[in-house]
C-alpha cells in the first residue's frame, strides 16, 4: 500500500468516542435486536467449528482478525480494525510525536536510505546525513522489503539506545554508531518562508498542535519581514499531498484566517442527534491578508474542510487540482487487548451544504450490506458568501485549476530506480561544500549520464516495448524477411524519436538533478528552489500580486 494512502487511512478526520456499541441509543429503539443476536451466534458458531475441526491447524487470532477485516470491507475503506501496533501508529500521527532518532527513511532500489534528517536530534548530532544507507539495526540486516520492520526497529522508548551500521557513498568503511532514542516532535509545518513579501506555509498534516504551529509560523514570518523593513502582504497555505487529520484542528486552522464565529463544517450521521456544526472560536491571526490555498488530488479530509470553508466564505482563492474527496468522519472506539475500531460515524458538509465525499461505484459481485449509500449529484449548484457557484459531487474543485507537472516515462524510471538520489550521494562524496546556484547544466548532465552508464541503467520507451512485443508475437507465425526489414526500419525511426524526446527533456532532468544534489546539502534551500519552479505556486504568486485579479475571482 502506498505510504500516502496508508497515512490517509490512519489519519483521516477523527472524532474520539468511548461509546459502547451495544448501548448505542439506536439499538435501544430498534426492534431488530433478534437479527443482531442471531448473526452474532452464527458468526461464533462458524468460528468455533472451523477453529476446532478444519483439516489443518489454524492461527485462531489471525483467523478472527481476517473475519473482522472481511466484515468491514463491505462498508468503506476507512472503517478498519486496528491491532495494537496500528493503534500506536495512529496515536503517533495524531500527536505528532514518537520515540526515535530523528530520521526519515525510504526504500530506494535495493536498499534503505536516510532521505531526511531532523535538526537537533541524535541522528543529526551523530553526523548522519541524507544519502546514508542503513546496513543493520541492532545486528539485524536491512533489506528494502523490510522497510516497515526498519521503522519499528528505529522507534522505541525515549532513553533507550540502538546500534546502527551505516554506509556512505565513497567511504572506505561502514560507520558504527550507538544512538539514544529521544522524544521526536514533528512540526506539521514542513516548510515556511518568504517569497518576496508573500508568506508561504507548507502543511503536511493536522495533528494535535498543528493550529498552534501554523500560528507561530505566521508570527515568525511576520517578524522576519518586519526585520527586513517590509511587511508580509499575503499568505499561501499549501495543503497539497496533505491526507488530513483531526476535525477540530481543521476548524482551528481555518480560524486563523476567518472571523470568529464563522461556520467551517457540519457533520451528519445516522441519527438526528449526531448532527453538529463547528464554528471558529478565535480572532484570525492572519487578519485580512489576501490568501491562496493550494490543493491537489492527494489533499484529503481535514485539508478539504479548510479549503472548502475558505472557498465558501470567500476568504481566499483555491488553486490547483480537485481534491481527493474524503468526507467521512471516523470515531475511534477502544476494544479489548489494546485494539481499536476506527469506524465511519458521519459525513461532513461545507458551510453551503456540499458533501465532499466522492462516490465510488462498487465492482460487480460485491456484497452490499448498506441501504442507500450517500452520494450527491455533481451538477448540483451551491453558492459561496458572495454568491459564486460551486458544485457538489466529490472533492473541492479549485477556483483556478492548475495542473502539476507529471513525470514522463524516462524521468519516472529514473526516480523509481533512485538514480537522482544515488547520483546526488555520489556528488556529495566528491564535493564537501554545497555548489553555487545555478549549477552548470552541461557539466551536470554529463556527469549524471556517465553515472547512469556506470550503473548500467537502461530505458525503453513505451513504443520500443510495444515494438519488441510485436516482434515476438509475429515470430511465432514464422520468419519473413520483408517483415524483418519493416521492423528494422520502424525500430530506427522509434529510436531516433526517443532520443529526440530525451534531448528535449534535458532541461527537466537537469533541474531534477540540481534539486536533489542541493537537498543532500540543505533541505530548506532545495525546497526554495523547487518552489521557484512550481507552476501552482507561480500562479498563486501571480494572483496574490495582482489585487485586481484576486478581487475578480472572489467577487465576480
Amino acid at each position: 500500500m502506498k505510504r500516502w494512502y496508508r497515512q490517509l487511512l490512519l489519519s483521516s478526520v477523527v472524532v474520539l468516542t468511548t461509546a459502547s456499541f451495544f448501548f448505542h441509543p439506536l439499538f435501544a429503539r430498534q426492534s431488530g435486536m433478534f437479527s443482531i443476536v442471531r448473526s452474532i451466534d452464527l458468526l461464533g458458531d462458524v468460528f468455533r467449528e472451523v477453529s476446532l475441526s478444519y483439516v489443518d491447524s489454524i492461527d485462531v487470532g489471525k483467523f478472527m482478525f481476517a473475519g473482522i477485516d472481511g466484515m468491514l470491507e463491505t462498508l468503506d475503506p476507512y472503517t478498519v480494525f486496528l491491532d495494537k501496533e496500528e493503534s500506536v501508529e495512529l496515536g503517533e500521527i495524531t500527536s505528532g510525536q514518537y520515540g526515535g532518532i530523528g530520521v526519515t527513511i525510504a526504500g530506494i532500489d535495493n536498499g534503505v536510505y536516510v532521505v531526511s534528517v531532523l535538526d537537533g536530534f541524535s541522528a543529526s548530532r551523530a553526523g548522519i546525513k541524507v544519502g546514508d544507507q542503513l546496513i543493520s539495526v541492532d545486528g539485524i540486516s536491512i533489506r528494502q522489503d523490510s522497510l516497515e520492520t526498519v521503522k519499528n526497529l528505529l522507534k522505541g522508548t525515549p532513553g533507550t539506545s540502538l546500534n546502527l551500521v551505516l554506509r556512505r557513498y565513497g567511504a572506505q568503511a561502514n560507520r558504527k554508531l550507538t544512538l539514544t532514542r529521544q522524544e521526536i516532535r514533528v512540526n506539521s509545518i514542513r516548510y515556511a518562508g518568504l517569497i518576496g513579501d508573500i508568506g508561504y506555509f507548507e502543511m503536511s498534516s493536522f495533528g494535535n498542535r498543528s493550529a498552534e504551529e501554523l500560528s507561530a509560523a505566521i508570527s515568525e514570518l511576520n517578524a522576519e519581514a518586519e526585520g527586513s523593513g517590509q511587511r508580509m502582504k499575503a499568505v499561501i497555505l499549501d495543503l497539497r499531498n496533505n491526507p488530513g487529520g483531526l476535525l477540530d484542528v481543521a476548524v482551528d486552522v481555518t480560524g486563523l484566517f476567518v472571523r470568529q464565529g464563522s461556520e467551517v463544517v457540519s457533520i451528519r450521521g445516522r441519527l438526528p442527534e449526531s448532527e453538529n456544526r463547528y464554528v471558529t472560536k478565535r480572532d484570525p491571526v492572519a487578519g485580512d491578508l489576501p490568501l491562496s490555498v493550494l490543493i491537489n488530488s492527494k489533499s484529503a479530509s481535514a485539508s478539504e474542510i479548510v479549503a472548502g470553508a475558505i472557498q465558501e466564505l470567500d476568504r481566499g482563492v483555491v488553486i490547483g487540482a480537485r481534491s481527493f474527496g474524503k468526507g467521512l468522519v471516523q470515531s475511534i472506539i477502544p476494544l479489548p487487548y489494546d485494539c481499536k475500531l476506527k469506524m465511519t460515524s458521519a459525513r461532513y458538509y461545507t458551510p453551503s451544504g456540499r458533501l465532499i465525499q466522492k462516490y465510488h461505484a462498487r465492482e460487480d459481485g460485491w456484497r452490499s450490506v448498506i441501504h442507500g449509500p450517500g452520494r450527491q449529484d455533481s451538477s448540483r449548484v451551491f453558492y459561496t458568501l458572495n454568491r459564486r457557484k460551486v458544485y457538489g459531487g466529490g472533492g473541492i474543485l479549485p477556483d483556478i485549476p492548475v495542473s502539476e507537472p507529471e513525470f514522463d516515462d524516462y524521468e519516472a524510471k529514473l526516480q523509481k530506480k533512485g538514480m537522482f538520489f544515488r547520483y546526488a550521494s555520489a556528488y556529495r562524496s566528491l564535493h564537501p561544500k554545497a555548489p553555487g546556484l545555478p549549477m552548470k547544466r552541461e557539466g551536470l548532465l554529463k556527469g549524471f549520464n556517465a553515472f547512469l552508464e556506470e550503473e548500467r541503467f537502461s530505458f525503453e520507451s513505451e513504443p520500443e516495448v510495444l515494438l519488441d512485443q510485436m516482434k515476438l508475437s509475429t515470430a511465432e507465425l514464422g520468419r519473413s524477411s520483408r517483415l524483418d526489414s519493416l521492423f528494422n526500419e520502424v525500430e530506427r525511426e522509434v529510436s531516433m524519436l526517443t532520443e529526440r524526446y530525451r534531448v528535449d527533456d534535458r532541461e527537466r532532468i537537469a533541474l531534477a538533478v540540481e534539486r536533489e544534489i542541493l537537498r543532500h546539502y540543505d533541505e530548506d534551500a532545495a525546497r526554495r528552489l523547487s518552489l521557484e519552479q512550481d507552476p501552482v505556486v507561480k500562479k498563486a504568486l501571480d494572483v496574490l500580486n495582482s489585487p485586481k485579479q484576486y478581487r475578480s475571482v472572489l467577487k465576480p
